[in-house]
């Protein structure tokens, strides 16, 4: 009796067992022969905690002294490195090998407290991502996506995502970065597709992306939050692609306008971020796609008053470039600062210079988080951390982590990555 039933199960189970196996193998992403490992289990791909995610620049390691050291990392869930360059042919390149793959830290600025050792064997890994990677070991919440594109790097966009090869190169090239440099998806920073044809593009690009990468990966895109812009893309094609959309909710004031105003405000004024996210949620984007952007920095205005609308006469010579402060420096010494709470907008002014700075301060953040969770949202996204406040009274990273109440995202990244080019990645360090 005992052997019929075993027979009868055998016949039973392994039709099923079969089926079941082809379904998984239909289902992968990052197969072997895409050069990506299955890795360890998928993180979680949604949760309760909120987002909050910020731009790490890799230009930041030079003049302003800001390393993978300095994240606040318990306090963050995504880093998305700025930036890689986009080639005509659709090749992914990194914008600074030195500062990205190269540089080795001496002990005072690295993760694990080692300096990284010129003699050791092998071809190893070093640079802000090995930091990085250390980061995602030590916090194994913390993802790292790297980010293609950026209003400098965008030119390119075009002309690959329209071309079946170069898209096929693009991810190609995308897929093995993941892989080789430890991390835990892609981000597109296409400023701006210009036309519908485009925006078709933007969809076959984010599609092949994420065949290449599947669906334990991450692919994200920064979007617009012009109406000018935004109304062109395709975004419920691209909505069933994407993982998140990182709303660039700044700049809508500065330089460009014949009268001062609020550059990141939550209502009111001709651009506002209550608009955009309306509109993309109404676009069908989910909501708990759409992470909220805010500036960690100030636009400023020279030789007017205290009142927006206000005409002016130039812009400051700022901290890096003419018009725009790090957030760190502000308010300047000597000017005010003031919030408005109707608009969710701060800003800073200068009597005697007759200097108006307009950014977001704790207050404005605290206000926006709220906001984030009262609409169901993803989270928040800061550009960009170097230019946070390094006090926590002050810091706008440390201002979204209490509005969260301490909780972050806490799905899991990826710390195996065993087909990486890099020894020490294979090797887990």
């Amino acid at each position: 009796m005992a052997d019929r039933r075993s027979v009868l199960c055998t016949a039973i189970f392994t039709p099923i067992v079969f089926i079941l196996l082809i379904l998984g193998w239909q289902r992968g992403g990052l197969k072997d022969d895409e050069n990506l490992a299955p890795a360890d289990p998928p993180p979680v791909s949604h949760t309760n905690e909120p987002i909050i995610a910020g731009y790490f620049v890799n230009w930041g390691i030079y003049d302003r002294e800001y390393n993978v050291v300095d994240l606040q990392a318990d306090k963050l869930s995504h880093v998305l490195y700025a930036f890689a360059n986009l080639l005509d042919d659709g090749t992914i390149v990194l914008g600074d090998a030195w500062a990205d793959t190269d540089k080795h830290f001496p002990a005072g600025q690295t993760i694990n407290k080692k300096a990284d050792d010129w003699n050791e064997g092998g071809d190893n890994l070093y640079g802000n991502f090995k930091q990085l990677y250390l980061l995602k070991q030590k916090y194994r919440h913390l993802k790292v996506s790297l980010s293609v594109g950026g209003w400098s790097w965008s030119g390119n966009f075009s002309t690959v995502a329209s071309n079946p090869e170069k898209r096929a190169r693009f991810t190609e090239t995308a897929a093995s970065y993941v892989q080789d440099l430890g991390l835990d998806g892609i981000d597109i920073d296409w400023e701006m597709p210009k036309n519908d044809a485009e925006a078709v593009s933007y969809v076959a690009l984010v599609h092949d992306l994420r065949a290449a990468l599947g669906t334990d990966y991450l692919v994200s895109v920064a979007v617009p939050c012009g109406p000018e812009d935004y109304k062109k893309l395709h975004l419920p094609e691209m909505a069933s692609e994407v993982d998140l959309f990182y709303l660039m909710a700044y700049d809508f004031a500065g330089a460009w306008d014949p009268v001062i105003g609020h550059q990141a405000a939550l209502y009111g004024g001709v651009l506002n971020d209550d608009s955009a996210v309306e509109y993309y949620i109404k676009s069908g984007v989910p909501a708990e796609k759409i992470v909220l952007g805010i500036p960690a920095y100030g636009r400023g205005f020279s030789n007017t008053e205290n009142k927006v609308g206000s005409s002016f006469d130039g812009v400051p010579s700022g901290t890096w470039e003419a018009g725009s402060y790090d957030y760190k420096v502000l308010p300047k010494p000597g000017a005010t600062e003031h919030y408005d709470a109707d608009q969710v907008a701060s800003y800073s002014y200068d009597t005697k210079t007759h200097e108006f700075v307009t950014y977001d301060n704790p207050a404005a953040v605290k206000a926006k988080c709220e906001y984030a969770l009262n609409k169901g949202l993803a989270g928040v996204m800061f550009w960009e951390l170097s230019a946070d406040a390094e006090t926590q009274d002050r810091s706008l990273v440390h201002a979204a982590y209490t509005a969260f109440e301490g909780q972050v995202d806490a799905s899991s990244n990826h710390i195996e990555y065993t087909l990486s080019r890099y020894d020490n990645i294979r090797s887990g360090m």
